[in-house]
C-alpha cells in the first residue's frame, strides 16, 4: 500500500537516505555515520517543516519497506527553487519489484496534483534506476562524468 508518510515515521528517512546511496558493483557499503555529512544532510534534516516537504511510503503489513520524497533543496538534483528535487529508496530485499515505480508515479501525481510544473533528479549513470527513472517520464536534460541530471515535465 502506497501512503503518506507520518510525522512521526520522519525518523525513518535517516534509514532510507542511507539505503538510497548508490553502491557500484564490486565497492563496499560506506559507513553509516556518512549520512551525517552535510550534502546528505540536505534531504533529510528539519523533514516536514517545510511547505514543498512530501513523502510517499510503501507499507507492506504494517512496515515500511520504501519511501520516496521531495523537497526543494541545493542538492545534486537542483533546477531551481519551484522544482522539487526526488529521492527515493527501498529496503533492499523489496527491490526489482515494481514498488519503486509505484512510488514513483504516486509522487509524480501528487506534484502534480499540488500544482508544481516538474520535478528533477540526479542518478549516477551506472545505477539501475535510470531506467525506471526513464519508463516514468524522467528525460536526462545534463550530465558530468558520473552523474545524469534528469527532470519529468508534470
Amino acid at each position: 500500500m502506497i501512503r503518506e508518510m507520518t510525522a512521526g515515521e520522519y525518523p525513518l528517512l535517516e534509514d532510507f537516505l542511507y539505503e538510497a546511496i548508490f553502491i557500484p558493483e564490486g565497492a563496499e557499503k560506506p559507513p553509516r555515520d556518512i549520512i551525517l555529512n552535510e550534502e546528505l544532510q540536505v534531504y533529510i534534516k528539519d523533514f516536514g517543516k517545510r511547505k514543498d516537504d512530501h513523502c510517499l511510503v510503501a507499507d507492506n503489513g504494517g512496515k515500511v519497506v520504501g519511501a520516496c520524497w521531495v523537497r526543494i533543496m541545493n542538492d545534486y538534483g537542483h533546477i531551481d527553487d519551484e522544482t522539487p528535487s526526488f529521492a527515493i529508496s527501498l529496503f533492499e530485499e523489496y527491490r526489482g519489484q515494481g514498488t519503486g515505480t509505484d512510488l514513483m508515479r504516486a509522487m509524480l501525481e501528487l506534484l502534480k496534483a499540488k500544482g508544481y510544473k516538474r520535478a528533477s533528479l540526479a542518478v549516477q549513470k551506472d545505477n539501475y534506476a535510470v531506467k525506471m527513472y526513464k519508463k516514468v517520464g524522467f528525460e536526462v536534460v545534463d550530465e558530468n562524468d558520473q552523474e545524469y541530471i534528469m527532470i519529468c515535465v508534470l
